[in-house]
């Protein structure tokens, strides 16, 4: 009797208890444990799905999970693959050194090289740094360059074709360095400044100055010439040459010897003291100028 009622019970609550569903895995959510080529067909598939079908699917979610060593390949390859960084990369000219309106401001920044210019540059100041040398690949590709101040550096050596290019140049400052010889200046300077220098007579070519025809200012003072430079432009104003080892001028250094009607007008300044020469030995030197060069007439 009692069997009998609890299979009645029985009968009566199975049809009320349904099986839980089974659980299924998302598909959208994929664990990748290092099998090979597996990360590549996911991205692969994600790919299609987000850009290729077109409509306004919902984007798939994929979770990868890779394995230590993968990860650490991974990072591996991309430290290994990124390129060194170059020193101009890190530290763009305009950044380290000051760019208005055509000019760049590269003073007192320890640069030892002449930095990569923009090409529209007109006016380079870079005083008092520590460059050593002038190359002709420095200034190749800026042809607008009107003035370029080198003051202050250490300056031993400027390569030949240095200033070819710079057809446009007006003024060059290579003051206070260690030049020993002068390199082939650029036709239209009005300005050339190299004093304090270590300069001597035969660092100067014969022809340094002849085609100047534009020279106004022409600065040469504390330097180790022995002589006056040869073949000065008649455009000269100012000539400063004092504190050298000049020791003789001839009637032929500012004048003509030959043309006694000659007069050098255009000259307002020549500056000869503290060289070891007597000038009042030489009175015809100085009969063709407006003004007597100033120095020692004893």
């Amino acid at each position: 009797m009692k069997t009998l009622q609890s299979t009645l019970l029985l009968l009566l609550f199975v049809p009320l208890i349904k099986p839980a569903p089974s659980t299924q895995q998302d598909p959208r959510i994929i664990y990748d444990y290092g099998t090979d080529n597996s990360e590549e067909s996911i991205f692969s598939q994600d790919y299609e799905d987000k850009y290729l079908d077109g409509k306004n699917m919902k984007e798939k979610e994929t979770v990868i999970i890779p394995d230590e060593k993968n990860l650490q390949l991974q990072k591996d390859e991309s430290t290994t693959s990124l390129p060194p960084k170059k020193e101009n990369d890190e530290m763009p000219t305009c950044l380290l050194c000051v760019c208005l309106s055509g000019s760049v401001y590269c003073e007192e920044v320890d640069i030892d090289a002449v930095p990569p210019l923009p090409k529209e540059s007109a006016y380079l100041y870079a005083r008092f740094n520590k460059i050593k040398k002038l190359t002709a690949k420095d200034f190749a590709d800026i042809p607008n360059l009107r003035r370029l101040d080198f003051t202050g550096n250490l300056i031993e050596d400027i390569e030949d074709g240095t200033f070819s290019k710079l057809t446009l140049l007006e003024e060059l400052s290579l003051a206070e360095n260690q030049l020993l010889k002068l390199p082939v200046l650029p036709p239209k300077l009005t300005l050339f400044n190299a004093k304090h220098n270590k300069i001597k007579s035969r660092g100067i070519k014969a022809n340094a100055f002849k085609k100047l025809n534009n020279l106004s200012f022409l600065y040469l003072d504390h330097n180790d010439l022995e002589s006056v430079p040869l073949n000065l432009p008649e455009s000269l104003r100012v000539i400063h040459l004092q504190f050298n080892s000049i020791t003789s001028i001839t009637d032929d250094t500012f004048c003509k010897a030959n043309d006694t009607s000659y007069i050098r007008d255009r000259i307002e300044e020549i500056r000869l003291e503290g060289n070891p020469i007597s000038l009042g030995k030489h009175p015809n030197s100085f009969i063709c100028l407006k003004r007597l060069p100033i120095g020692s007439y004893i």
